[in-house]
């Protein structure tokens, strides 16, 4: 059973990190080369990578010669960023910990193993989540090598499915997972995806126990996560959770497709209750102009044909979600359609300021592509000369100072420029003028970010580097991080700090 742990105090504290200097991000540049790129002023520390122990126990890696056990212990070969957990109370040593959350969506053979050899149940022990231990030591936040909170969840993983459709009361395995969040009753959500790509590859798998939203307990490496089957199954991108007024939970979900929906659940009863997201409302949101309305579902009814009944409105590939933590603001990052193929990122408020109200306000934070083009825009000033600019918004993020960070995501596609991590200010002057701080090297993406405790650096996931078309374990685009020859390309997750 998950407890409900008291509900969370304030935002985290004041990020500097929030703050970068005009000065030095006006007109970055983002390279496409083998290495990343870092704006001046900034540090960039790699913190833990594909193959490196989550688990005590687990094995030193060996790229050339893997299993499944040894893979199931270890970091993922993918990443993305899903959100910072921190307990209540301080420890008695005064030093300042938390849990950070990680999802390992994919696993690309032709990348993973030596010659392209798929090879399924390792690369379903390579997917899924790691769950970090993390801690301030001096002035830098580390990972901790084998912290005893830190645990790894893979298609290995005992799961119980609760809900409306319990079905057998238990599934074996998370897949897919793409996104997530931390809920304000202290859960992590972990949303999966389209689970097709691996039920193909995996036998003995029911395809019905997967493509849920997964909530676990983070600070109990003992507890057994839930499949919470009320949110609805479908190929999700993302989650957000926040609560009404009234303190009944939210959480917003993406609908992870070209012509894709915005769900919302509203749970029966408060947040503090158990298994709060097992009894509510799910509804879809229908969009008109400026204009957002939530039609409820039938219960029990297939999300995607009642939504598409109900008259819900179809997006451009709806990806991530970020709740505004200043005020109630929900962004939605648009990945892109072959009608709007950049993607684009929308900015939603609540009626009255009320997560649980039936409307909302819509309006467009910012058009993504190259700005000589006709359909990219980005706020009054628009972007500075020679700076890059955002392609494929995939990720968001909203800091205790209500600036956005977005992440793109090309999938590998190089570019005229790097895949980069961008700031957006959502108020003043600058207001949608997304401003480049960070550049993925060759082949990769960006998977996120989220704000340490302290608000004094950022957590950044640096996706599948060299993965690009053409490319493949013996041949990568680039050899990120480490740059050693015979040593494949690593996803990494970095902290990201100003110097000084």
């Amino acid at each position: 059973m998950i407890r409900r742990r008291a509900l969370l105090a304030a935002p985290f504290a004041t990020p500097a990190l929030a703050q970068p200097r005009r000065a030095a991000l006006t007109g970055l540049a983002l390279p496409v080369k083998q290495d990343d790129t870092v704006a001046p002023g900034f540090r960039r520390d790699p913190l833990i990578r594909w193959g490196d122990r989550v688990i005590f126990d687990a094995p030193a890696w060996n790229p050339a010669r893997t299993d499944a056990d040894a893979a199931s212990a270890q970091f993922g070969w993918d990443a993305r960023v899903v959100g910072v957990a921190a307990p209540q109370q301080q420890a008695a040593d005064n030093i300042p910990r938390a849990i950070l959350a990680v999802v390992h969506p994919t696993v690309d053979p032709v990348m993973a193993f030596p010659g392209g050899r798929d090879q399924p149940a390792v690369a379903a022990a390579m997917q899924g989540a790691s769950l970090l231990n993390i801690e301030k030591q001096g002035s830098r936040w580390v990972v901790v090598d084998g912290g005893y909170q830190s645990r790894r969840l893979s298609a290995a993983t005992l799961c119980r499915m609760t809900g409306p459709n319990p079905g057998s009361g238990s599934v074996l395995g998370v897949l897919g997972l793409g996104g997530g969040c931390v809920t304000p009753w202290g859960t992590l959500l972990l949303a999966e995806g389209d689970p097709g790509f691996w039920t193909g590859r995996l036998t003995g798998l029911d395809p019905a126990g997967f493509g849920w939203v997964v909530e676990v307990n983070p600070f109990d490496p003992q507890s057994v996560p839930a499949k919470r089957s009320a949110l609805g199954r479908f190929p999700h991108g993302d989650v957000a959770a926040t609560l009404a007024r009234d303190g009944r939970a939210v959480v917003y979900l993406t609908d992870r497709r070209v012509g894709g929906f915005l769900f919302r659940f509203l749970s029966a009863g408060p947040a503090t209750a158990e298994d709060v997201l097992d009894s509510g409302t799910l509804a879809v949101c229908r969009m008109e102009a400026d204009r957002i309305t939530w039609l409820p579902l039938p219960a029990g009814a297939d999300p995607l044909a009642a939504a598409t009944q109900a008259g819900g409105s179809p997006l451009d590939t709806p990806a991530g979600l970020g709740l505004d933590p200043t005020g109630p603001r929900l962004l939605l990052a648009c990945h892109g359609s072959p009608v709007r193929p950049a993607g684009h990122v929308i900015e939603i408020s609540a009626a009255g300021g009320d997560d649980g109200a039936n409307t909302a306000a819509a309006v467009l934070l910012f058009a993504a592509g190259n700005p000589n083009s006709a359909d990219a825009r980005y706020g009054r000033a628009g972007l500075p000369m020679g700076s890059a600019w955002p392609e494929n918004p995939d990720t968001v993020m909203v800091d205790s100072r209500g600036r956005a960070w977005v992440g793109t995501d090309r999938g590998g596609r190089v570019g005229p420029q790097a895949e980069g991590l961008y700031g957006v200010d959502l108020d003043g002057p600058r207001r949608g003028v997304p401003l480049p701080v960070y550049g993925a090297p060759r082949g990769a993406s960006v998977g996120g970010a989220a704000m340490t405790p302290d608000g004094e650096a950022m957590f950044v996931a640096v996706r599948h580097p060299g993965a690009e078309p053409g490319a493949s374990f013996d041949r990568p685009g680039t050899r990120w991080p480490a740059f050693q020859p015979g040593v494949p390309p690593r996803s990494t997750l970095i902290g990201l700090a100003r110097q000084g």
